[in-house]
């Protein structure tokens, strides 16, 4: 396991590499549309959208044949990061334990992923090691969260407002997902990630329960910073958009599952939201002050918080100042605390509509405009109008 003073020096490397790294031109990618059984894979308002529907092997068979070949380009990446670091020795350990977490995944959620391996011959262990080595080895995610309750919004409902902060590798912002999921018997949802990701990051669901993930690497608690008994974070998350309404069931489900490690867990639902502190061993609550709620990479609350400071934390809770905020104020602070090219998501939702807004492509993220997707449509697998406007209103 790797201690929270390796990780420092691992981060400053990693920081020291792209910050001299020349400039290059993005790239363009774009996803070939098509259509699987009940799945297809289409572009609307640009922003490609993959949606799923059915049972977890009806599910992995339709992200299969509509994405198998972005994913695998992207399930390298896990190496290539630990070769970046110098640490490629580690992998057998990374292996050897994503093999082991693979016991701890929900067993829905297992069976999409071993569908998928089988229609694609893909091999399951690099599938694993994608979905699990955030949990085995911080890799150092940033990430920042602005939430605005609706008594503070010039809309009259709750916004939420998050960058997504990791090392792309010059990669993996490009194969940026809308994944549209209505699992069998359980609440549809949209997670913003990667092909081959099958828990969320980033996501929201048909109630207008939305969360997103922050890692944490110091906690008064004194938990482990790996707890091998625990469920993939990306998949605990998953299951509170799968099962979970408002912002009280989430904190119950969280409470009620082993945790693998350090996070925040910013979630907003249509009345209120809050950010869920989690170790291993206790789970806080931090509700919002004066209707507006900021989460990036510390503990807050007394009983996890340890001396530190963040300056994106600082800059975020300025917005107090802002008396309504609407779409483009989230969207301009978010801009304000971006971290480079290290910046591949912004996102607003908006849990009472049921909208998202979504930036990505080139780094920061922040600096693009925000493409708005109405989400009940997708929810339903309805057809949708491709449309090519851009929203941060």
């Amino acid at each position: 396991m790797v201690s929270p003073r390796s990780m420092v020096r691992h981060l400053v490397l990693l920081s020291l590499v792209f910050g001299v790294l020349p400039a290059r031109a993005e790239e363009a990618f774009r996803y070939p549309e098509g259509k699987y059984e009940k799945g297809w894979l289409r572009y609307v308002n640009g922003l490609p959208v993959l949606s799923v529907r059915g049972s977890p092997q009806d599910i992995g068979r339709q992200e299969a044949n509509l994405i198998s070949r972005s994913a695998r380009q992207l399930i390298s990446y896990p190496k290539n990061l630990l070769e970046l670091l110098g640490k490629r020795d580690q992998w057998p350990k990374l292996l050897e334990k994503s093999r082991a977490l693979a016991s701890q995944f929900p067993p829905d959620h297992l069976k999409e992923l071993e569908a998928f391996a089988a229609t694609t011959g893909v091999d399951r262990d690099l599938l694993l090691v994608a979905n699990t080595m955030t949990d085995v080895y911080r890799g150092g995610f940033g990430c920042s969260s602005l939430i605005v309750e609706p008594g503070r919004s010039a809309t009259g409902g709750p916004l939420f407002g998050r960058n997504l902060d990791f090392f792309t590798l010059g990669v993996i912002h490009k194969y940026t997902l809308v994944v549209a999921c209505r699992p069998q018997g359980k609440h549809a949802f949209v997670s913003i990630g990667f092909p081959g990701l099958f828990g969320c990051l980033s996501g929201m669901n048909d109630a207008g329960l939305a969360l997103a993930v922050h890692e944490v690497f110091f906690s008064r608690d004194g938990a482990a910073m790996f707890n091998p008994k625990g469920t993939p974070y990306t998949l605990c998350f998953r299951r509170i958009l799968e099962e979970c309404t408002t912002v009280e069931e989430a904190e119950k489900l969280l409470r009620s599952m082993e945790r693998t490690t350090l996070l925040n867990l910013a979630v907003c639902d249509r009345r209120r939201g809050g950010v869920l502190e989690m170790t291993p061993k206790t789970v806080v609550f931090r509700p919002a002050e004066d209707g507006i709620c900021v989460c990036t990479n510390h503990f807050c609350s007394e009983a996890l918080a340890t001396l530190a400071f963040s300056v994106r934390y600082a800059r975020l809770m300025k917005s107090k100042a802002i008396e309504k905020l609407d779409v483009a104020d989230v969207a301009k602070k978010l801009h304000e605390v971006n971290q480079g090219r290290m910046t591949m998501h912004t996102m607003v939702f908006q849990p009472a509509p049921l909208v998202l807004h979504l930036a990505f492509g080139s780094c920061p993220s922040s600096a693009l405009p925000l493409k708005r997707l109405e989400l009940a449509p997708v929810f339903e697998a309805k057809t949708l109008k491709t449309t090519n406007s851009s929203s941060n209103e």
